[in-house]
């Protein structure tokens, strides 16, 4: 059987040795590279995400992230964003007062949770969407982990029902506010938690991401 092969894009944020191991766990071959050519033409992509928004998104920028994510993603090849890696494939992101634009690969905003304790540390159950293909084969206890102060809090996408274009899988959690914990939207998806600290959990939802990529 063939292993697919996945770019770690590295940018200067993110745990790219701990999603290199996990990936390589489950069998996908990995890469980690800020070389365009090797990010664009690999079976799935992985962006990572570590820290401030802003300064994510400066490093994403600085190595063509949003053109290598937009290539990919017209030709409807696999993107996975983790965390931050996540937030920024949004419009924006404002953090202490300052909104930096995003990708803008899906409408809205991420902003600071609404909550009593912060960060958002540890373990979390989520409410997986319907038919989700992520969480194929996970329970409604699983947990996984979570490190953040910042999210999603809403989705703006306006989708038609009858158009023959997937809809988007929602899954939420709940940290003080509810926000979106994953998404799945054609080739593009992305997960609020780490997979790669999860544990047996999150390497079976990579391993369920590396299949997709077959």
């Amino acid at each position: 059987m063939s292993r697919p092969a996945v770019t770690i894009l590295d940018y200067g944020s993110g745990n790219l040795r701990s999603a290199q191991c996990a990936l390589e766990h489950v069998g996908a071959r990995v890469t980690v590279t800020s070389d365009r050519a090797a990010a664009i033409d690999c079976d799935g992509l992985l962006v990572p995400g570590v820290g401030a928004y802003e300064a994510c998104m400066a490093g994403f920028t600085e190595v063509g992230g949003p053109q290598i994510v937009g290539r990919r993603l017209a030709g409807g090849r696999p993107v996975l964003g983790i965390c931050v890696g996540m937030q920024i494939m949004f419009d924006s992101g404002v953090e202490f007062g300052t909104q930096t634009q995003g990708c803008g690969e899906w409408p809205g905003e991420v902003t600071r949770l609404d909550a009593p304790v912060l960060p958002h540390m540890g373990w979390n159950t989520v409410d997986v969407a319907p038919g989700s293909l992520l969480f194929d084969g996970i329970g409604p206890d699983d947990r996984f982990y979570f490190v953040h102060s910042y999210a999603a809090q809403s989705w703006d996408l306006d989708e038609d029902p009858a158009s023959p274009i997937a809809q988007a899988r929602l899954t939420w959690a709940t940290h003080g506010s509810r926000f979106l914990a994953a998404v799945e939207n054609g080739a593009l998806s992305a997960t609020q938690f780490h997979p790669e600290k999860s544990g047996d959990v999150g390497l079976h939802l990579l391993a369920n991401w590396c299949r997709g990529l077959m």
